[in-house]
């Protein structure tokens, strides 16, 4: 399925292809979230079932749900195609910090043999920033010396972090956030049965970044906001509707929402500050570093969710013109 939003990033590949001056290594550099990876998954399937005897006819990057490239990756199953990704540990289920030196170097038996469905081959490494030293020095090599007709799609949301060298190798292609149309459109397709509301929400806090509005789906991020607004204009003299929230979050249950919260009421902050002057500015970008400093230890310092929250909450309701605490 071709990405929505990035039609340049699409034409460029497209006329790479039809050039037939297709580089052999891109990187797709841009916000996390943003569609790198629906486009470097669109982008392999297209370069590979072009080199098959049926290559597709739809534009874009679009490969039809039937044919064999687009059935055999979304089986796994595809003898010309590898994702490289961080892996989960088996204790635990977490994902490894990085993508290791053993995951690259299990590519070079994939490189030694002939691609099976067509000349072509397509790796994807997502993301590129994963990767632990010795693994980036290791696809270096390949990177320098690429087999014959392979793709290699580069996601990172830092390229500058990157060794110099591996940045040199590849056409860069960079992708930027994504407008309120686009994203509502998006969201929409990706979550077909969505209140009206709760896709507002998602595309006003999502930044552009469809990928980060979905981490907050099912998480009722409308009525958090209208929770963190109730508090920013009224205040909460009786300390009622903090309890509430507080005891809401604690439960263990709410643990995807406690840490939205605690990514959020900053974020609320801010938003709040940009509309002040004055002393209510001075009053707002006091109360975001405080909210930030909390926000960002507590997880970390396995502080008390409840109190944590009521503290938070605290924060927003000193936006109040008149609160009592």
């Amino acid at each position: 399925m071709t990405p929505l939003g990035h039609g340049d990033q699409v034409a460029a590949f497209r006329d790479a292809m039809a050039q037939g001056r297709m580089h052999h290594a891109w990187l797709l550099a841009g916000p996390q979230g943003v569609g790198k990876a629906m486009f470097a998954a669109a982008a392999a399937a297209r370069y590979l079932a072009e080199g098959t005897d049926r290559p597709p006819a739809a534009p874009g990057l679009d490969v039809a749900e039937d044919h064999p490239t687009a059935r055999l990756i979304a089986a796994g199953s595809h003898p010309d195609h590898r994702v490289l990704q961080r892996l989960p540990r088996d204790k635990t289920g977490d994902l490894a910090r990085n993508i290791t030196i053993d995951q690259v170097r299990a590519l070079q038996p994939f490189f030694a043999v002939t691609p099976s469905m067509s000349p072509r081959r397509a790796v994807i490494i997502d993301a590129i920033d994963d990767l632990e030293r010795p693994a980036a020095n290791a696809l270096l090599k390949n990177l320098e010396e690429p087999p014959a007709d392979t793709l290699f799609l580069l996601i990172s949301h830092a390229p500058g972090r990157l060794l110099p060298t591996i940045r040199s190798r590849c056409r860069l292609i960079r992708f930027g956030p994504l407008d309120d149309d686009v994203m509502t459109v998006a969201i929409r397709r990706m979550l077909p049965d969505i209140a009206e509301d709760e896709v507002a929400a998602l595309v006003a806090d999502g930044g552009g970044a469809p990928g980060r509005a979905l981490r907050y789906a099912g998480l009722d991020l409308a009525g958090m906001d209208r929770a963190l607004v109730q508090l920013a204009r009224h205040g909460d003299p009786s300390g009622a509707e903090r309890i509430v929230l507080a005891k809401s979050l604690a439960l263990k249950a709410a643990q995807p929402r406690y840490e939205l919260f605690l990514e959020r009421l900053p974020a609320f902050i801010a938003g709040e500050a940009k509309q002040r002057s004055g002393d209510a500015l001075v009053t707002a970008i006091a109360l975001w570093e405080k909210a930030r400093l909390l926000a960002e230890g507590a997880v970390r310092l396995s502080l008390d969710p409840q109190t944590t929250v009521f503290e938070l909450a605290t924060m927003a309701a000193g936006l109040a013109p008149a609160h009592g605490h």
